[in-house]
Order: structure tokens, then C-alpha cells, then sequence
């Protein structure tokens, strides 16, 4: 009984040794993410798109039969006062900061450089976006693209045609 109460627990290190030693790390499945060096908030004609932080994609609704009018506003997240109730997190607008409107087929539609209080303003008509006949309905998928302090981001963004 001795013999194969051995064998058994040998049979049992045999097969944890032999699994320990091919574990091997797996590759995360997962996008490997960096945090944004800014904030970039997108406008419509009617101000800031409301709801939805930086994981929702803002649609500015513009009428088909009108320039296309939508802005940005880029700034840095001061968190130095973060843990002070009193100061919390701090936005400073980005200024002169160069940033790439596309389509995201690749087109590219402008380089426009941010203002004084980080704001980049865009009116282009619907054929410049790549609509040659807009209708209720229509829209273009954008990216604002840019680098700030070495890293670059990019925000997506869709302007949408309505009545």
C-alpha cells in the first residue's frame, strides 16, 4: 500500500513540476492604452456636447443645407491639487498647439492650430468633408489628431446632417 500511496504522490509532483515549468506569461489581449496628455472637448453650434466623458463619441448635429461649423477645445489637466478639496483638478487651455482633422478613411480636411484658450474652430461645406449631396441623415466619422508634451492622442468625433 506504501508502494502506491509513493508511485501516487510521485505521478502528483511529476505533473505539478511538469505544469510550473511550462507556464508561460501570456500576452495581454487587450489594446495596450496611455493615458491622453489633454482633454479634448468637441462643439457643436449650440457649445460643449454634453454627456458621455472621453468614451462616447460626440455627434455635432449640423443642417445639410449649411456650412459645417464644429470646434474643439484642448486643455492640459492640472491634478498637482488633487488631493486638495479646496484647489481639485485644474483645466489650462493648450495654446499654439497644432492639431490634424480626418476622416478616418485617412483624408485629411485641415491643420488648424489651437488659439489662446485652446479652442480650434472648423467651417467647411459638406462636399469638403466628402458629401457631395447631403441629406437628413448623413454624417462623417472625424479624428482630431495632435501631440502635446511627446504624446501623441486622438479624439473621434461625427458631425451629422439633420433638417
Amino acid at each position: 500500500m506504501n508502494k502506491h500511496i509513493s508511485r501516487i504522490v510521485l505521478l502528483v509532483l511529476s505533473g505539478v513540476a511538469i505544469l510550473l515549468s511550462s507556464c508561460e506569461k501570456a500576452e495581454d489581449p487587450f489594446v495596450d492604452r496611455v493615458q491622453s496628455p489633454v482633454l479634448v472637448l468637441i462643439e457643436g453650434s449650440t457649445g460643449y456636447l454634453a454627456g458621455g466623458g472621453q468614451y462616447y463619441e460626440p455627434v455635432v448635429n449640423n443642417k445639410f443645407n449649411a456650412p459645417v461649423l464644429m470646434s474643439a477645445r484642448i486643455l492640459e489637466l492640472d491634478k498637482s491639487g488633487l488631493l486638495n478639496h479646496t484647489v481639485g483638478i485644474d483645466s489650462i487651455p493648450v495654446a499654439n498647439l497644432p492639431i490634424t482633422l480626418l476622416r478616418r478613411d485617412g483624408t485629411k480636411i485641415a491643420d488648424l492650430t489651437t488659439d489662446a484658450e485652446g479652442r480650434i474652430t472648423l467651417t467647411r461645406t459638406w462636399a469638403e468633408l466628402g458629401v457631395a449631396a447631403p441629406r437628413a441623415g448623413s454624417s462623417v466619422s472625424l479624428s482630431w489628431s495632435g501631440q502635446h508634451k511627446g504624446q501623441s492622442f486622438s479624439r473621434l468625433s461625427r458631425v451629422q446632417a439633420v433638417n
